[in-house]
């Protein structure tokens, strides 16, 4: 079942892409509803590097998930003046879902300013509805932490 979701961000399409490839920026707009706990490797990258990451989930920081897979891979940059695409995928599994297919991608608007989206592919048998119900509301959720912290950053300069 595949869920897409798109927001503007005050900041240029370059900055938010330096966001997005960096693991401190998930944890940053997952929180609180999702807290993320890194079991292997035992470090994040500065960084995402094409890898597989494998992570405990608590929503709220207290009811357990499970784990989850982030299988980092197919980055696309195209920093073509006004007309900048970036994107990412993280093709994703985990104890919740077999399939948690995530794509995040950037472009440019006329003004400037960042065309964000979040797709994401879920198949998780009979609980599919379920999940895709809860990323519907864990997506809207981070993409106001991402207008949150465009604003922060762009508004302040």
């Amino acid at each position: 079942m595949k869920l897409t979701l798109s927001t503007s961000l005050s900041c240029p399409p370059e900055w938010v892409w330096c966001k997005v490839i960096e693991p401190a920026t998930l944890l940053y707009v997952a929180n609180p509803l999702l807290k993320f706990e890194l079991v292997e490797p035992m470090q994040l990258p500065e960084i995402w590097r094409e890898a597989t990451y494998r992570m405990k989930m608590k929503m709220f920081g207290i009811i357990p998930m499970g784990t989850q897979y982030v299988v980092i891979m197919d980055r696309k940059v195209d920093e073509t003046p006004g007309n900048q695409f970036y994107s990412i995928r993280d093709n994703g599994y985990g104890d919740l879902a077999n399939r948690w297919d995530h794509i995040i991608s950037l472009r440019e608007n006329p003004d400037g300013t960042t065309h964000y989206t979040d797709t994401v592919d879920i198949e998780a048998g009979m609980l599919t509805l379920g999940v895709w119900l809860f990323a519907s509301v864990f997506y809207r959720y981070r993409q106001m932490r991402w207008r949150k912290l465009a604003r922060r950053h762009c508004m302040t300069k």
